[in-house]
């Protein structure tokens, strides 16, 4: 395989405490192949399983700590040996030792590497055996100041493609008489707007069709419903990227879910597009039920 078809892999390490997990979540919400709790030795047969992988693997992150035990003392020279095939990166989390300690406190469990001394003590001797690590790695993240979706965000941030969405809407119509849909985080009623139902040219039709579609957005208030509507959901949309949340659903009902909704869901998704960082799926829950 080329060089160029080599997959990226990162390998994540740093202070117990200082974010390890939040990142690790984060990087499988932007589409990476997470290992956590990874010994040292495995790293290079999973790395030549990612470039044997090709587009099967093409991100794969291992997460590398202290819970290793003397497993981990064959990190430094491992690293190093994957890192000269060009391909690696090593990303090291820390935090100052108030603040892991603040933070071991608050779960109410011991540092890994403590034994019978304090917390503090633990965290000392974490960071002396990690001091070479955090020399050479490619990207130091202090998270003193961070609470997990600040982290989580300059993660996204970090290694999102150029382009790529962080956040993922779908767009859902339905049919009040077939009942509410539990999964979703809005819901906006349609049937103040007359029903194209009671067309008998429009009847067998739906709100995919030009016909149906044209006659429903040209109601009273239904522009007015999707200027206010958008306008609404965009800072929504750009809150929810600062706060990490990567999917919501918006929910649109009418009688039936056949009509109305669907017209208005799919001229809502055409608007919502263009709302930067968000990718918008659509669904017709009840189009095709009789």
């Amino acid at each position: 395989m080329a060089d160029g078809d080599k997959g990226e892999f990162l390998i994540v390490t740093g202070m117990s405490g200082a974010g390890r997990t939040t990142v690790a979540n984060a990087l499988e919400d932007l589409g990476w192949y997470v290992v956590d709790n990874l010994p040292p030795q495995i790293l290079r047969p999973l790395l030549d399983l990612t470039d044997m992988g090709g587009k099967a693997l093409p991100k794969v992150a291992a997460v590398v700590d202290v819970r290793g035990r003397n497993l981990f003392d064959d990190f430094p020279g491992v690293a190093r040996a994957l890192r000269s095939r060009g391909s690696v990166r090593v990303l090291f989390l820390d935090a100052s030792d108030d603040v892991l300690v603040r933070r071991f406190e608050s779960v109410r469990r011991p540092h890994p590497l403590q034994a019978d001394g304090t917390l503090l003590d633990g965290i000392r001797v974490e960071r002396q055996r990690l001091a070479p690590i955090r020399e050479a790695a490619d990207l130091v993240i202090d998270t003193s100041a961070l609470n997990i979706h600040q982290l989580a965000t300059q993660v996204s941030e970090l290694f999102s493609e150029e382009g790529a969405a962080r956040h993922r809407v779908t767009l859902m119509s339905f049919g009040f008489k077939y009942g509410l849909p539990t999964d979703v985080d809005l819901v906006a009623d349609m049937r103040f707007l007359p029903n194209p139902f009671w067309n008998e040219e429009l009847r067998g039709l739906t709100g995919k069709d030009e016909p149906v579609r044209d006659y429903v957005l040209s109601r009273e208030g239904a522009a007015e419903f999707l200027d206010a509507y958008t306008a609404a959901l965009t800072p929504v949309l750009e809150g929810y990227q600062r706060e990490n949340k990567s999917h919501s659903t918006v929910a649109i009902g009418c009688t039936g879910g056949k009509h109305r909704s669907v017209a208005m869901v799919e001229e809502l998704a055409r608007r919502l597009a263009t709302v930067p960082g968000v990718a918008v799926n659509v669904r017709h829950r009840d189009l095709g039920r009789e």
